[in-house]
């Protein structure tokens, strides 16, 4: 291919890499500050994961999310009446074609056209090289968003014996799990802890599976997705959580959300699954309604880690052993961007769990390119994913302030240690994270009628539309509402321990800030 077959797009043009969630969000507000972006997407329709159809999608068909309606959503649309607390797959998929409409982002979409190499231009910019019609096709943008997800590969980790099981049902990994249907009468090991792992076996235990296990190397503690009516997101990814936790030590952070996960939801070993580890960081947290319930009732039977498989039999760390018809493993993703030219992935240091960029974003070696939704995030992704898309198209069409070079070294430095630690990160840090860096991060004070409902409230996405750039009308009436969803805070007034919690935050953290500002 020579440089006369290369299309030459003007700098308004922005080349979007996915049509997921993220890819959808940052089109949206991109072209809310006027660029043009055109939006590459591999499957034949937009959705990303939600499009159950695409191969490399690891959802399934009647799969529920594991977050609010109110918190699945971005801010300038509302799911339509009726749609269930949980929206199911289905629900979520019509709710991005619809909001590809509403913003006019879906007529830039150009389905069936993977990505097939992104590098640098010798003369500047980005070359994109995509495949159309299974002819490549080569475009030049000064500017690139990756928005392709880290949910792409699945992780299998290795397990003596596994390549020969013999059982009739086969090994898969949960991303190719297409419902119950397929283990009708089968006895079934799920592997991993992770919330799919669990969704995937309590969906098999009342089904008609006639035996499901799951194995894990460590027990999590378990949350359940409704705590007295109330989605566990609304209470648990929280605006004080998120002040609150850089300046709260450790151990207290961990004996805190202990007491909140076994107050509401109990402890696993109270249902006969093992017992885990007393710190929760240690242990880990994950997420199902029915799955210790399902233990308790013995329709699943919880198994330490494989040791080795022979035949149809599992042999167990413990000793015992079982035989199974199929096997499905739920143990997570890498980080796959093959698509990258070498010395882009060499600056990312991609070891498939981390990509170091500063804020999760930006890259100084890599002026005009940007990544979104690449963090292994706990909590909804919607909200972190628009506050992302809308700090990135405010910095490139100059709304705000774009960091230093020295700013990004020093946040690319922050990025590199981070890497020592926990992969997770957790969705109240990164939603306030994103809100401050777009200047659209509510200060609770200038809110007194809304308080409560900011502090203690779900961090929804009307919230962040309160202050600061494309700030609505409508934005303190359905923040209201958000917060007042299930029953869940009714009044302004607070409880005596909130009205503590409040007192705290505003002393420690509210009020050094507000003294610099």
């Amino acid at each position: 291919m020579t440089s006369s077959d290369v299309e030459i797009h003007s700098a308004n043009h922005v080349a979007v890499i996915g049509a997921g969630p993220g890819g959808l969000a940052a089109a949206a507000w991109l072209s809310r500050n006027g660029f043009e972006p055109i939006v590459f997407e591999a499957a034949k329709k937009l959705g990303g994961q939600w499009n159950a159809g695409q191969s490399m999608s690891g959802t399934w068909p009647g799969m529920r999310t594991n977050t609010s309606r109110v918190l699945s959503c971005f801010s300038d649309l509302d799911h339509a009446p009726g749609t269930s607390v949980y929206p199911t797959q289905a629900e979520i998929l019509i709710y991005l074609e619809r909001y590809a409409a509403a913003t006019g982002v879906a007529p830039r979409i150009r389905t069936s056209t993977p990505v097939e190499r992104l590098e640098r231009h010798p003369k500047g910019g980005w070359l994109v090289t995509s495949r159309v019609n299974g002819a490549l096709q080569a475009e030049r943008f000064e500017r690139v968003v990756v928005a392709t997800g880290r949910q792409t590969r699945p992780h299998l980790p290795k397990v003596e014996g596994l390549a020969g099981f013999a059982g009739s049902g086969g090994v898969r990994h949960s991303m190719d799990y297409r419902g119950a249907a397929d283990y009708h009468g089968l006895s079934v090991l799920v592997t991993g802890c992770s919330i799919s792992a669990l969704e995937i076996a309590s969906e098999l235990a009342v089904g008609d599976a006639a035996k499901v296990s799951v194995a894990n190397r460590r027990q999590r503690y378990v949350l359940h997705k409704l705590l007295s009516g109330v989605p566990t997101d609304h209470r648990a990814f929280t605006r004080f959580a998120a002040l609150a936790g850089p300046v709260t030590p450790p151990e207290m952070l961990s004996a805190g959300l202990k007491d909140f996960v076994v107050g509401t939801s109990g402890s696993p070993e109270q249902f006969g699954a093992p017992r885990p580890h007393d710190n929760i960081f240690v242990a880990g947290l994950t997420q199902s309604q029915n799955y210790l319930p399902l233990v308790a009732e013995g329709r699943i039977t919880p198994r330490p880690w494989i040791e080795r498989v022979e035949g149809r039999t599992v042999r167990f760390t413990d000793g015992t052993s079982q035989e199974v018809d199929a096997i499905i493993m739920g143990t997570g993703y890498e980080l796959s961007l093959p698509f990258l030219g070498r010395d882009i992935a060499e600056a990312l240091e991609l070891d498939g769990v981390h990509a170091t960029l500063a804020d999760h974003t930006f890259h100084p070696d890599l002026e005009g390119l940007a990544f979104i939704g690449l963090y292994d995030q706990v909590g909804p992704m919607l909200p972190v994913l628009e506050l992302q898309a809308r700090w990135l198209s405010y910095v490139w069409s100059g709304r705000i302030a774009a960091p230093s070079r020295a700013e990004l070294h020093e946040r690319l430095a922050a990025s590199r240690a981070a890497r020592k630690g926990p992969p997770q990160v957790l969705m109240h840090d990164m939603a306030v994270l994103f809100a401050r860096l777009a200047g659209a991060e509510p200060d609770p004070r200038r809110w007194p009628e809304l308080k409560r409902a900011l502090m203690f409230g779900p961090l929804s996405p009307a919230s962040f539309r309160l202050e600061g750039p494309d700030r609505r009308a409508d934005a303190p009436a359905r923040t209201e509402a958000a917060a007042a969803a299930f029953g869940a805070i009714t009044s302004n007034d607070m409880t005596p321990d909130e009205a503590a919690r409040w007192a705290m935050v505003e002393q420690v953290v509210l009020a050094p800030v507000g003294e610099a500002a």
